[in-house]
């Protein structure tokens, strides 16, 4: 195993790095947490066109340049770091990596280079009112009539549903008992109804309502009765990928504190010469490198073709807690300041809860890794 960077991921990491302290600085990211749409549009089109992130993981007959999910999470800690708000996430990692896996030649023509640049927007429609670990929880209908399904239910915390072109909807098939399906939607179908909710992240989570809208069964994504096998697809690599997302944030947290506790003078002395203070960097730089291995060993299992599903469970669980406690120790180093709207270490804590949920909640990844252990 070799989880050292190539020097194109080298090189993807530091242009990143540079684009995103220029585009992105924390003044915008307050900013859009108050647009109503939740993100930027002309920087949107530089990712895609000048970029081509959103088209990264694409062939390159489809308009992407062939990168692989290492890739994707080098960009995506790179986000973490910045917080970049917008429809990235959704549309590049849970909506684009289905469709290049399981899409037709004719699906795959259609949809993915107008992602890649940036022409459309795409949100998952997955999570209900209930959690969903097993197909059989899912209660979202699709009605069959004749050479079409009618969609019915409501489905909650679909990012970005309020900006989205289409929707991957995911929904238990009349016809087959207990069989999942996911559909391409047009976001604007009559009978759908977006409501965005308020959250503490103000990451534009949103409640999607659908009353009997017609889709054609040419829809459906992959075959009839795979769904579930989407689902899973999509959920590991969606999970692993926020975790990548939550590792970047975290070592921004512990660069942005490093920075303070060495200005900050206290007793004619850098606070960070005390102690108890460093005890608590060096605890925060231990678990961010623990879990930084944890991320990257499961991405090159995911990437080998190997079982991986124990890893991205304990990925999950240490990203949760270490976002969580980087963060609080972040704010303890600072002291005062550290609790107040104005500092930029506020808006990483914000989003700790909504990593923590995102998707499958801690306690669903804790059983998982207790199962795999026999436990």
């Amino acid at each position: 195993m070799d989880f050292g960077l190539s020097e194109e991921q080298k090189m993807l990491r530091d242009s990143a790095r540079d684009f995103l302290a220029k585009e992105c600085p924390k003044s915008k990211v307050r900013e859009l947490e108050e647009d109503s749409n939740g993100y930027d549009p002309e920087l949107w089109h530089k990712m895609a066109d000048m970029l081509g992130w959103i088209g990264l993981v694409f062939p390159e007959e489809y308009g992407g340049t062939g990168g692989n999910l290492v890739d994707l999470a080098v960009l995506m800690e790179e986000m973490g770091k910045n917080i970049l708000p917008g429809p990235f996430f959704s549309t590049a990692a849970l909506c684009a990596l289905p469709i290049v896996e399981y899409g037709t030649a004719e699906q795959k023509e259609r949809f993915l280079p107008k992602m890649a640049t940036g022409e459309e927007i795409w949100a998952l429609a997955l999570s209900e009112s209930l959690p969903i670990h097993e197909a059989s929880e899912m209660r979202f209908l699709a009605t069959s009539e004749g050479e079409k399904y009618l969609l019915e239910g409501t489905k909650l915390f679909v990012s970005y549903a309020n900006v989205a072109d289409y929707l991957l909807v995911v929904a238990r098939t009349s016809e087959f008992e207990g069989k999942i399906a996911v559909f391409i939607v047009d976001a604007k179908s009559p009978g759908i109804k977006v409501e965005v909710m308020p959250t503490i992240a103000h990451d534009k989570q949103c409640e999607v309502s659908f009353d009997k809208v017609e889709v054609a069964k040419s829809s459906i994504l992959g075959k009839m009765g795979q769904g579930w096998n989407i689902v899973d697809f999509i959920v590991q690599r969606a999970t692993i990928l926020k975790c990548a997302e939550m590792l970047g944030a975290s070592q921004a947290v512990l660069e942005m504190t490093n920075s303070y506790v060495k200005e900050r003078v206290q007793f004619d002395r850098p606070i960070g010469s005390f102690q108890a203070v460093q005890h608590r960097m060096v605890d925060m730089f231990i678990d961010i490198e623990g879990l930084r291995y944890l991320v990257y060993e499961a991405l090159w299992e995911i990437s080998a073709g190997l079982p991986s599903s124990l890893h991205i469970s304990m990925a999950k669980v240490k990203a949760n807690e270490v976002y969580q406690r980087t963060c609080i120790e972040g704010i303890r180093n600072h002291g005062a300041i550290g609790f107040t709207a104005d500092h930029d270490i506020g808006l990483y804590y914000r989003r700790v809860k909504a990593a923590e949920f995102f998707l499958r909640g801690i306690e669903f990844y804790r059983e998982k890794v207790a199962a795999e252990l026999g436990l």
